[in-house]
């Protein structure tokens, strides 16, 4: 009979030292709403006005560590619908998550902080906003979907780019 091996060494053969747990992990622990101001300031008369709003969209993205593990990103949206006459309203949102990472290479973590984190919350962010600009009397208000991805990618090589120039040598005239 062929010798089966012992199936508790063959399945792991090099097991955590203490139970250590070495893999990279990254997720969500919990998201909440920071700050939210939603102010009317022409109201009624803003009722009133037939101009279409024009929408002025601000878009931050921010993240703080907590402990070594756990860092709170926050994105902040600012949205200011105008007219000639002054301003229907503005809603400043600093909607956060908790994010746990463990094990992960700084440019992963920081991907993950900047790229991925604020995927997952604007949704809702977006919903939070919707609601706010319903309650305040106006047609809610549907924030198109944001490639965080696509944008931090540019950002990564808008950077890069201009280390590269202001590294360069500079030419004698």
């Amino acid at each position: 009979m062929a010798d089966e091996g012992n199936i508790l060494t063959d399945v792991n053969p090099d097991p955590l030292p203490n139970g250590a747990d070495t893999a990279p992990a990254a997720g969500m622990i919990s998201q909440y709403i920071k700050d939210l101001s939603v102010e009317n300031p022409n109201a009624p008369h803003a009722y009133q006005w037939t101009d279409a709003p024009q929408i002025d969209l601000q878009l931050n993205i921010g993240a703080q560590p907590v402990n070594e593990e756990v860092h709170e990103v926050e994105l902040k949206i600012t949205v200011t619908a105008k007219a000639e006459k002054g301003n229907f309203y503005i809603v400043e949102l600093a909607y956060c998550g908790l994010i746990g990472m463990r094990n992960l290479p700084d440019e992963q973590a920081h991907a993950f902080m900047y790229a991925e984190a604020p995927q997952l919350l604007f949704p809702f962010a977006r919903r939070v906003i919707a609601d706010a600009t319903r309650d305040l009397g106006y047609q809610p208000l549907m924030l198109d979907p944001i490639d965080f991805k696509g944008l931090y990618i540019q950002r990564i090589q808008a950077q890069a780019a201009g280390v590269a120039e202001a590294g360069a040598p500079v030419a004698d005239a």
